[in-house]
């Protein structure tokens, strides 16, 4: 799975792409929202692309949000979680924390805006889903 997420100011308009890879079968989902985040969009991307999934996969998330990663594979998200306390975007980190539950996912850091198709695509994507949102 690659995502990302897209914000015209920030807060301000905003969209996320999401493409699901799986044995030479592509699906692209999009989406956004009239005043959000980036950090919002980023995390709604992987969301709305695990909930896409039918059932538990193994699943290896792309993205080029450190916010997202960073948060899963060191663990400050389930922390959070464990702890309590203030975290921003908690509506999402609930329904992330959920949706991880489900599968046995490995998280990649990928260079945005560094050539990799499949992020550039979905940064086409959360563009252009940023774009309508703001109409």
């Amino acid at each position: 799975m690659f995502t990302d997420g897209a914000c015209s100011g920030n807060p301000g308009p905003g969209g996320w792409g999401t493409i699901l890879r799986y044995n030479g079968i592509e699906k692209e989902l999009s989406g956004g929202e009239a005043d959000t985040t980036n950090n919002r969009m980023e995390l709604t991307a992987v969301i709305e692309g695990l909930k896409a999934l039918k059932e538990p996969c193994e699943v290896t998330v792309c993205t080029d949000s450190k916010y997202v990663s960073d948060a899963v594979t060191l663990g400050w998200a389930k922390n959070w979680k464990k702890k309590g306390g203030d975290v921003k975007n908690p509506d999402l980190w609930e329904k992330l924390l959920k949706l991880v539950e489900l599968h046995d996912i490995t998280y990649v850091w990928v260079k945005g805006h560094a050539g990799n198709k499949y992020n550039e695509i979905c940064d086409t994507l959360a563009v252009e889903a940023a774009k309508k949102a703001s109409l």
